[in-house]
C-alpha cells in the first residue's frame, strides 16, 4: 500500500459478512483520545505514540493518548473548571452524567499515557512536575483501574480544567470491526511546567511532530495510522499555533463519522463520509489472495 493506512486484513471478510448479514456488529465503547499540543518554531507540534505490534486493536500505529470512558466517573460530582457539565453535555450530544465521564476519560488518558495532567488545586491554576514516586503510585492505580479519576482527583484535592480542553470530532469505529469504538477527539495544549514522557504500557515510542511532518510519513508509508489520526492531522496542518487550534475548536462539527459499507456496480464500496481518501472497492466474494 503505497500509504501508512491501518488496513487489517480480516476486514474485507468481515465486510463481506457485514453485506450479507451474517455478522452482528458489536456495541461500541465510549472512548476520548487528546492531540495534546505545544508551539514550535514551526508552528504547533502533537505528541504521539506508536502502538506496540502485539496489541490487538491497531499495533504498530501512531495515535494519540486515549482510551475508553470508566463509568465509576459517571455520577461522582468531581471538583469542576471551566464550561459546565451542561454545556458539554451539549457539545459532546450526550447527557451531563456522560459528559462528565468523557471529559474526564480524555484528562485521565492523557494523565495516564503521557504522565500530562489537565488539573489544578484552583480553577485557574495546573499542577506543576508529576513524576514523584507518589505521583507515579497514583498513576499507577489509574492504570491498574483500582482507584478511579474522580477518586484520584478527590485524594489530591484537584480541580478539572475542562476549560483547557476543546472538542474537535468524533469517530466511530467501523460496525465490522470487532472492536468498536464511540471516541471523541478532544484538542488541548501542554500546560506551562509539564513534560510529556512514554509512560504507556501499549505504546513503544513516543514522538512531538508536526501535523504536517506527521501527515508526510503517512504518505510515504513510513507512518502507520488509523483513518481518525491522519485526518485529524491533517486538519491540525492548516493551524498556526496551539491556541489557534484552541480557539477554532467550539465551531467544530460533532457529528459522527461512520464508515459504510454497501454494495455498488457488484462490489462493496467502503466509504469514510467527508473523507475520500479512505474509499476501499472490496470484491463481493473472496479473490483468490484473500485482500480488498
Amino acid at each position: 500500500m503505497a500509504n501508512g493506512q491501518w488496513y487489517p486484513p480480516e476486514w474485507p471478510d468481515r465486510i463481506r459478512a457485514l453485506a450479507a448479514g451474517t455478522l452482528t456488529p458489536v456495541t461500541p465503547r465510549r472512548a476520548a483520545t487528546v492531540m495534546l499540543l505545544k508551539d514550535t518554531g514551526t508552528g504547533p507540534a502533537v505528541h504521539m505514540l506508536r502502538r506496540r505490534a502485539s496489541m490487538a486493536f491497531a499495533g504498530g500505529a501512531y495515535a494519540y493518548p486515549g482510551g475508553g470512558v470508566d463509568p465509576r466517573d459517571d455520577d461522582h460530582q468531581v471538583r469542576w473548571a471551566g464550561p459546565t457539565r451542561a454545556w458539554w453535555a451539549d457539545r459532546l450530544g450526550v447527557d451531563q452524567t456522560t459528559a462528565q465521564a468523557i471529559v474526564c476519560a480524555a484528562v485521565r488518558e492523557t494523565y495516564e499515557e503521557a504522565g500530562v495532567l489537565l488539573a489544578g488545586e484552583t480553577p485557574d491554576s495546573v499542577v506543576g512536575d508529576t513524576t514523584g514516586a507518589g505521583w507515579e503510585a497514583d498513576r499507577g492505580a489509574l492504570v491498574a483501574r483500582d482507584l478511579s479519576f474522580a477518586e484520584f482527583l478527590d485524594r489530591r484535592g484537584l480541580v478539572l480544567r475542562s476549560d483547557l480542553l476543546g472538542a474537535w470530532t468524533r469517530w466511530i469505529t467501523p460496525e465490522f470491526e470487532a472492536r468498536r469504538y464511540d471516541t471523541w477527539f478532544f484538542v488541548a495544549a501542554l500546560p506551562e511546567g509539564q513534560r510529556t514522557r512514554n509512560a504507556s504500557t501499549e505504546a513503544d515510542h513516543a514522538v512531538w511532530i508536526t501535523p504536517g511532518e506527521a501527515a508526510a510519513g503517512y504518505d510515504r508509508g513510513e507512518l502507520l495510522m488509523m483513518p481518525p489520526t491522519i485526518a485529524t492531522l491533517r486538519q491540525l496542518a492548516a493551524y498556526e499555533s496551539a491556541a489557534q487550534a484552541l480557539a477554532a475548536a467550539p465551531a467544530r462539527d460533532l457529528t459522527p463519522v461512520l464508515a459504510t459499507a454497501r454494495l455498488v456496480d457488484g462490489e462493496i464500496l467502503l466509504s469514510w463520509p467527508g473523507h475520500d481518501e479512505f474509499t476501499k472497492h472490496i470484491p463481493t466474494a473472496r479473490t483468490g489472495g484473500g485482500g480488498a
